[in-house]
């Protein structure tokens, strides 16, 4: 056989595989697909939901640097880390500046569809004031059906706790500073619609055995406590507990039975966007944690039905002002949005 014939062969048989392979087979790339169906089958956006959210964050007395940065008597800041939270989760934040006006307030409130209460010290004065009203506020709004949710982290927590109790004194001492912690569920409590309802089930079980959240705090609320004052017992479920440097147990989760409201004692902010402090944990569950926790606060606001004029939500954006850097200090926090 000549190696011409051999040749021959050899060509019409990658022919042959060529020819019939594409007859039955066609494999078409996206821009051609465009061309034969100029429809895409996308399903449409919840029409029920909005999908700009905007969460509202109060300011706290101070420069978040123990003066380092403003001496004002009028000053107030925001640590970045709860900017930086909510956009993790999807959504724009607006500043409310305790110190402006309530009327200034009160117009703000119309361009966010949620609000969130940071951590802090500041426990009387003006400042317990204006987070009252704004608590206050927040569940009218609800009352009124516009689904409005409240994240109150830390100092927040423990100030509508005093708020919801009509007791100022009605927190306990906790050596919590500074001690990364993990989180005891209820027994038999049901998750479901709570900002652990998303949670896998293999974070879930870390929660409870690993040291993953952020406590930083030295008030906060027994459960005995809590649940021996009928007012608190009847607004708040308890979710979780955690115990302190001296093994004492406090309420570390909570959750309004009637109103989209979340207390933490813990911070989940911190894992993902604070590096002030070694305590802080950083593992890749830790960080899964603040996602988490982000992403149910923004699935909250997305209920809203608050639709701000875009002009003036556009005008009093975070993004009008400058965080300034803190961390060169070593502890603290590590950016901070200061209002004189």
């Amino acid at each position: 056989m000549s190696s011409h014939f051999v040749l021959y062969l050899f060509l019409i048989t990658i022919f042959h595989c060529f020819f019939f392979s594409n007859s039955h087979l066609k494999i078409l790339l996206p821009t051609q697909l465009r061309r034969i169906s100029s429809s895409v089958n996308c399903p449409a956006p919840d029409s029920s939901l909005y999908y700009q959210p905007v969460i509202g964050i109060l300011s706290h007395p101070g420069d978040g640097a123990s003066g380092r940065l403003s001496n004002a008597t009028d000053a107030s800041y925001l640590a970045a880390s709860y900017v930086k939270f909510v956009e993790a989760g999807g959504a724009r934040v607006v500043p409310l500046i305790y110190t402006e006006p309530w009327e200034i307030l009160l117009k703000k409130l119309e361009l966010v569809n949620g609000v969130l209460f940071t951590g802090g010290v500041a426990n009387d004065g003006l400042y317990f004031e204006i987070v009252g009203r704004i608590f206050k506020k927040v569940l009218e709004k609800n009352d009124a059906g516009d689904y409005f949710p409240l994240y109150a982290t830390c100092l927040g927590f423990e100030l509508i706790t005093m708020i919801v109790s009509e007791d100022n004194d009605i927190l306990e001492d906790f050596a919590a500073e500074n001690q990364a912690s993990s989180l005891q569920f209820v027994e038999n409590v049901n998750i479901k619609e709570s900002v652990f309802q998303r949670f896998p089930p293999d974070l879930l079980k870390k929660l409870s055995t690993d040291c993953i959240v952020m406590q930083n705090h030295q008030y906060g609320i027994s459960p005995v406590k809590l649940l021996g004052n009928q007012k608190l017992s009847s607004f708040f479920e308890i979710l979780t507990t955690s115990n302190d440097q001296d093994d004492k147990v406090y309420v570390s989760t909570v959750r309004s039975r009637n109103y989209p409201v979340t207390g933490f004692q813990w911070h989940p902010e911190k894992n993902a966007f604070e590096w002030g402090s070694p305590s802080i944990p950083h593992t890749e569950d830790a960080i899964r944690t603040t996602q988490y926790a982000a992403n149910y606060l923004v699935s909250e606001a997305r209920k809203s039905l608050n639709r701000p004029v875009a002009q003036e939500l556009l005008d009093n954006l975070i993004y009008n002002y400058r965080p300034t850097y803190c961390g060169y200090a070593g502890k603290g926090f590590d950016e901070v949005y200061i209002f004189e």
